[in-house]
């Protein structure tokens, strides 16, 4: 695990997403703010957002960081990982994970939570760090219950 000035509270980021989205539940406008709070909430970020599913594939949603990938298939990458098994990805080093995009070449840990609707894989959260071990399960169990708090509250209409 990376060494960390703070660990994040993943309590209080809870409520404060809580709060964005019975303020405006919209996906667009929700997914916009999620992205800039976790950029400001969490340490050394250099990616923070998420992949909307379109069309069969991850097409990239609202984001903080550099430009990144537009379109992923389901199966390749850790975000494409992610979708193909439903199932939370917690990638030490991304240079070992098998089909890696390097969307930012700066990227050396990643951790990606689906995002569903109706049982189905709607999205992806997707999380990059430029620091190896960034992310534990402290991490996992705490973006799983951001990312619940997602599904129940956020709108796709």
């Amino acid at each position: 695990m990376a060494e960390l000035t703070q660990r994040t509270d993943y309590d209080l980021l809870a409520l404060q997403a809580k709060g964005m989205l019975e303020e405006e539940p919209w996906y667009t406008a929700a997914m916009s703010n999620l992205s800039a709070l976790l950029m400001d909430t969490m340490e050394k970020l250099n990616w923070a957002g998420f992949y909307i599913m379109r069309d069969g594939r991850l097409v990239v949603g609202p984001f903080q960081g550099k430009p990144a990938c537009i379109h992923i298939a389901v199966g390749k990458g850790v975000c494409g990982t992610a979708v193909a098994e439903d199932k939370l990805q917690l990638v030490p080093d991304v240079h070992q994970f098998p089909g890696h995009i390097a969307c930012d070449s700066a990227s050396e840990s990643e951790i990606v939570v689906p995002i569903h609707h109706n049982g189905e894989i709607v999205a992806v959260l997707d999380i990059d760090s430029p620091i190896k071990e960034r992310f534990d399960e402290i991490d996992a169990e705490g973006l799983q219950k951001f990312v619940q708090i997602i599904e129940e509250n956020i709108s796709w209409e």
